[in-house]
This record gives structure tokens, C-alpha cells and sequence, in this order.
């Protein structure tokens, strides 16, 4: 039995966490680093512990620095969350050590069924159905192996999960590179670097089985989840039950799952993940922790697994059978991720100035207005979830709250996932795991009219506001005894120039010979929503890093009118412009020439950091000559990869030496056009 629980992670998966733990009595114990002090989860608990500095390693995977923190603040029970050491055997182990109670099972267990490796040859000795693998203790071993394997292969690291260390190959002469590469993304992520390769399959469903376990032998499942939409083997929409598979197969991987479960002597929340091709299921691996999906499985079973871990963990048997557990209705999760998709999905960084999350949906997030959103940790800020009688009812559902979603002043996908839950696609169940990446460019950002009529209006509406100037250096439009004249605004967003007069008074926005009809029906200040309730922050949300943004007015809900069609939109005006967001998409309206200071140009032969990130490795040698494409050097932010290639052949000047930490748009080489 405990009274206090320690969680080992960060974020929304620390807020998820704590919440089920308050609730059952328990006195909750946070862990943060110096890039989180004063952030929502920190603030959440009972007791905040600083564990060390900005890396993971020196901070939330250093296990002395954890073990340190519980013994400092008497807590009796570490829950590892997901991610970071959830799955690290080395951890259960120590926590039963030093007398603690290890939410989760037997470090053996995670030991074992934490490596894809492992778990597959258990799979195997439990005759549950797998794809052919070969493995090999280095990359020679696993190219002569894999002579064996028709192409395409998925090269697969056997520690960790989450995409990381997974590469598609395609042919032999590309599988070299994808080894190198996967193996120094599993090495960072996991700190284990053994991969294995097996056959890929091109059009498969991703399923998985939630099962849990007690300590008095009791096994069962709580139904399956599709995962299949997915991009880059990274989940980014889920759902539950799986809406495509048949009975006979939906048998098959939840009996398969339990006995597998039960055989390796499974304690508490786990998951089974298998491969559904046409009506074969194949074993993939087992996660030996909560999943980022769970609230999925919880909404249509109506169970809090955090509650049953945490009721497990004290030696309680499993308050129900098989035969109670239940699934109603369908839920359907979008994680939203600090990406750019118009920019290949890349990472990003920022301030949060503004963020809104829907009240008609659950939220599992953490980012609340005024946050830093840094390159240490992974991109995920949240999750939306939206459970409804049907799968179409629950989608529809999802669609409107990430309507409702706004991050502005930080590139998301939010906007993306709000066009792909819309999509026919979606709508028909027809992705498979390799849909994403096989359709570059689908899902294309709507038109800006209904933004630009709203940054049009937010920029007018503070140019007459302001006092005692105008930030924007425009006409506020006051005459002696008259209406107020239109507005004069200039705004540029993605490169094109917008000449635009506002007639505040008149209802019209005009834009070269486009005009709108404009007609404001109701205004509202926005709160962060889910962290609202939370102590608050040290810097209140208006206080911004300097450099980053101007200064942010409050962010407001707009309800407009344009031509005869109502929107919602949010928007924040500072001195650089204003940020709109509309249908999740968040979208940057600045005035001319007041970002040039900080717009570098470059030549073509520079090439720049695309994110703020880690140089992870540096391919080519000062003076070096280099051909057009060939790899310079890696970019490594929030535990994913980036190829910096050569623009053109030349000679290359190197700025950056491996290890160094850098800026969006730092000039990290130079190539040099030959005569």
C-alpha cells in the first residue's frame, strides 16, 4: 500500500496522471526540469521537485536524479507515465530496490516484452502469428541477413517505440544508409541502438489490444484500438473500436493478446500491437506501459485506467471480468504536435501567445498562453478526443472541437488534423499505416478569405484603439464631426503583400478589386481552457521573451460575418502584425519591413537550420568539395531527424561542430558555386 506516488515524466502525461491519483487520495509528487520550472504539470502537484538541467539525460531519464527526488520528498510509488524510461527495465528495477512501489509490471517483463526483439521470439514461442524478421548484432550481420527478405523491409529499433528509429527501405542500396541513420535516432531516443529488420508491409492496419493484469492471475482485455493513421510510423489520429476489421479478426488479436499477456506474467495496463493485413494478424511488439491513446479505450469503456494501474500497483484484484467490460459508442483522438506540415512536418519551437482548447471534447494537454515550447522533448503539446453513439457522430465531433482548438504564435498541425478528421478519407476508414506518407500534399490549407477579412479587422480595430500611438503607424480613421474614414492596412502573410482598406463603420474589407462584406456579430476573451484551473504561472501570459513576438493585446474569439456566411475565428494583435486562427489553422499576418531585421537572406549556396535543434552529426570537412544532394550533416529536434543536404556542388564551408545547439535559420554551411 502507498499514500504517495512520484510520476517520472512531464507534461500533459504528468497532468493525466495526477488527476487519477488526487482523485484516489494519494498525495502526488511532479519532476521537472530547469527547461519546465513554473510549468502546468509542475504546478499541478502536491510537491515539485527540480531533478536537473534542459537534456533528458541529465534530467527525466537520469534514474539516480529520479530516485533522489522520491527519497527527498517520501514518496512510496513511482508511475513512469509514457515515453522517457516507461519502458526501461534498469528503472522498475531500481524503484523495487530502494523499496518503492513500481506502478507497472516486473521489471523481468519490461525487460523482456520492452524490446521488439525479445518480444517477437515470445510471440513466436506463444504461436501468435508474426512477420519474418532477421536480426544481427551489427550492420554487417543484418545486410547479409536480409538476403533472405524481399523489399521493401521496415528497419526497426528493438528498444523504445513512437517512430523513432523505424525506416522504410526499398532496395538494397539504400538499406546502409537507413541502418546509420536508425541507429543514431534509437541511440538518442532510447539509449540502446540494437535493431532488427523485418518484411514491410505496404497496406496494412495498425491494430493494438489494451489488456491489463493483477497479481492474482487475473488477465483481460479492454477491446482494440486502430491506429493506423500515421506518418512516419508516428500515430497522429486514433480510434476505438477498430471500424474496418471482422469479428473473426477482432477474436483473434484479443484472445492472442491475452495469452501472450498471461504468459509472460503481465501485471497492469499493457498493449499488444499487431499488423492487419486483409484477415491476417501479425504480432508487431508489445508496449509495456500506458499508450498516448488510452483515452480512447477509456471513453467507450467508461474505465480510468490511470485508477485501475494505480489500484493494481496496491495489490487490489481487478474490480471486474471479462464479460463486464462493455464498449459504447466510438472515439476518435487527434494528437497535435509543435510541426509544420506546409513544411514537411518539420518541428517547431516557439511561444504559445494565445491557445484555446474546445470545452465540447476531452483534452489531455499541458500548453496553456505564454508557454515556451522548446526542442528538448518531444513535439506532442495534446490531444483532443471526442466520443460519440456512432463513429461518424464521434468524428463530427472531433471536426467541430478542433474548430475550437487554437495555438497562435506557434506552428502546429492543428489546422492539418482538423482537414484530415473532415476528409472522405477518414471518413471511410480507407488509411493504412503508410496512407500520410505515400500522399504528399494532401489536405492543402483552405483559402484566407475569412483570416485576412479577420486580421484586416483586428489590425484596424487596434490602430483606433491604440493610445497614446499607433503601433502599426496606420490612420485610425477618427474625423471631427464625421464617421471614422476606412483604415488603411498593409499585411503580408506567406510571402504576399496585401494592400487592404477597413471601413469599421461600413462593414468592408477591401483588398485590390476583392471585397468582403464584414460584419462583426460577437466578441469574447479566449482562456487556455483544460490549464485554466491550475495555480498560476511566475510570467503572466502578456509578459513575452523578448525578440520573439511584439507586444501581444489580449487574444480574442471573433464571431464574423463575411459575406453572409458566420466564422469563429481567434485572433492576437501585437506590434508585428496579428495572428489569426480559423478551423485550427493558425496563420501570421505581419506588417512590412517589421520582421526585416530578423528575415536573414540567404544566398542559394547557404544552408540553414530549418529548426531549432541539436547538430547530432557533421558529414563533410572544411574546403571538402560535395555534389548537389549529398549530406552535409543531421539536424536532430525533439528526438527526430533532419538531412542537411548540398544545394549545389561546390566547396563546403562548415559552421557547426556536432553537439552544437542551434537557432531557426542559423547558417550552418556554405557551398561555394564552382565556375
Amino acid at each position: 500500500m502507498f499514500a504517495s506516488v512520484l510520476i517520472a515524466n512531464r507534461g500533459e502525461i504528468a497532468l493525466r496522471i495526477i488527476r487519477s491519483a488526487r482523485a484516489a487520495g494519494l498525495r502526488t509528487v511532479a519532476v521537472y526540469s530547469d527547461a519546465d520550472a513554473g510549468a502546468p504539470h509542475a504546478r499541478a502537484a502536491d510537491v515539485a521537485v527540480r531533478i536537473g538541467p534542459a537534456p533528458a539525460e541529465e534530467s527525466y531519464l537520469a534514474i539516480p536524479a529520479l530516485l533522489d527526488a522520491a527519497r527527498r520528498t517520501g514518496a512510496e510509488a513511482v508511475h513512469p507515465g509514457y515515453g522517457f524510461l516507461s519502458e526501461n527495465a534498469d528503472l522498475a528495477a531500481a524503484v523495487v530496490d530502494a523499496g518503492l512501489v513500481w506502478i507497472g509490471p516486473p521489471a523481468e517483463v519490461v525487460a523482456r516484452m520492452g524490446r521488439k526483439d525479445v518480444a517477437r521470439r515470445l510471440a513466436v514461442a506463444a504461436a501468435v502469428p508474426v512477420l519474418p524478421a532477421v536480426e544481427g548484432d551489427d550492420d554487417a550481420a543484418l545486410l547479409a541477413a536480409t538476403a533472405d527478405l524481399p523489399f521493401p523491409v521496415l528497419v526497426k529499433a528493438a528498444a523504445g517505440g513512437g517512430g523513432k528509429g523505424m525506416r522504410v527501405v526499398r532496395d538494397a542500396d539504400a538499406l546502409p544508409g537507413a541502418l546509420a541513420t536508425a541507429r543514431r535516432e534509437a541511440r538518442a531516443a532510447f539509449g540502446d541502438d540494437t535493431l532488427l529488420v523485418e518484411r514491410y508491409v505496404e497496406h496494412g492496419r495498425h491494430i493494438e489490444v489494451q489488456v491489463l493484469a493483477d497479481t492474482h492471475g487475473n488477465v483481460l482485455h479492454l477491446g482494440e484500438r486502430d491506429c493506423s493513421v500515421q506518418r512516419r510510423h508516428q500515430k497522429v489520429v486514433e480510434e476505438a473500436p477498430a471500424p474496418t476489421i471482422s469479428d473473426a479478426v477482432r477474436d483473434s488479436v484479443t484472445r492472442g493478446a491475452v495469452h501472450l499477456a498471461r504468459e509472460v506474467g503481465y501485471v497492469g495496463a499493457g498493449t499488444v500491437e499487431f499488423l492487419v493485413a486483409g484477415e491476417q494478424a501479425y504480432f508487431l511488439e508489445m508496449n509495456t506501459r500506458l499508450q498516448v491513446e488510452h483515452p480512447v479505450t477509456e471513453l467507450v469503456t467508461g474505465l480510468d485506467l490511470v485508477a485501475l494501474q494505480l489500484s493494481v500497483a496496491q495489490g487490489e484484484p481487478l474490480p471486474l471480468t471479462q464479460d463486464d467490460v462493455l464498449v459504447r459508442g466510438h472515439a476518435i483522438e487527434a494528437r497535435v504536435y509543435a510541426e509544420d506540415p506546409a513544411a514537411g512536418f518539420l518541428p517547431q519551437a516557439g511561444t504559445a501567445v494565445a491557445v484555446r482548447w474546445p470545452a465540447r471534447a476531452r483534452v489531455d494537454a499541458a500548453l496553456e498562453s505564454g508557454q515556451e515550447v522548446t526542442t528538448w522533448y518531444d513535439p506532442l503539446l495534446g490531444k483532443v478526443i471526442a466520443h460519440g453513439p456512432t463513429r461518424e457522430a464521434a468524428r463530427r465531433a472531433l471536426v467541430a472541437a478542433l474548430d475550437d482548438t487554437a495555438v497562435l504564435g506557434l506552428t502546429t498541425n492543428t489546422g492539418f488534423l482538423r482537414r484530415l478528421v473532415a476528409s472522405d478519407e477518414l471518413r471511410d476508414a480507407a488509411i493504412d499505416t503508410a496512407w500520410l506518407d505515400r500522399t504528399t500534399g494532401a489536405f492543402p490549407r483552405p483559402a484566407d478569405d475569412v483570416a485576412l477579412c479577420a486580421a484586416a479587422w483586428a489590425f484596424a480595430d487596434r490602430s483606433r484603439r491604440a493610445e497614446p500611438t499607433i503601433p502599426f503607424g496606420a490612420g485610425d480613421g477618427w474625423r471631427l464631426a464625421g464617421p471614422a474614414a476606412p483604415v488603411f492596412a498593409e499585411l503580408e502573410h506567406d510571402g504576399g503583400h496585401h494592400e487592404l482598406r477597413v471601413d469599421l463603420t461600413g462593414g468592408r474589407v477591401t483588398a485590390g478589386e476583392r471585397s468582403w462584406s464584414v460584419r462583426l456579430v460577437g466578441t469574447s476573451h479566449v482562456t487556455s481552457g483544460p490549464a485554466s484551473d491550475l495555480p498560476p504561472a511566475d510570467s503572466p501570459p502578456s509578459e513575452l521573451p523578448a525578440g520573439s513576438h511584439g507586444q501581444a493585446g489580449a487574444a480574442r474569439a471573433l464571431r464574423l460575418d463575411v459575406d453572409g456566411v458566420t466564422s469563429d475565428v481567434i485572433v492576437v494583435a501585437d506590434d508585428l502584425g496579428v495572428w489569426v486562427a480559423h478551423e485550427g489553422q493558425s496563420r501570421r499576418f505581419t506588417v512590412p519591413d517589421r520582421l526585416a531585421a530578423a528575415a536573414a537572406h540567404h544566398s542559394d549556396g547557404l544552408v540553414t537550420a530549418p529548426m531549432p535543434g541539436l547538430v547530432r552529426d557533421v558529414s563533410v570537412r572544411e574546403g571538402q568539395h560535395v555534389e548537389a544532394g549529398d549530406v552535409l550533416g543531421v539536424l536532430e529536434a525533439m528526438k527526430m531527424e533532419t538531412a542537411l543536404t548540398a544545394p549545389h556542388a561546390g566547396a563546403v564551408e562548415v559552421q557547426v561542430r556536432a553537439g552544437d545547439q542551434v537557432t531557426l535559420g542559423q547558417t550552418l554551411f556554405a557551398v561555394g558555386e564552382e565556375p
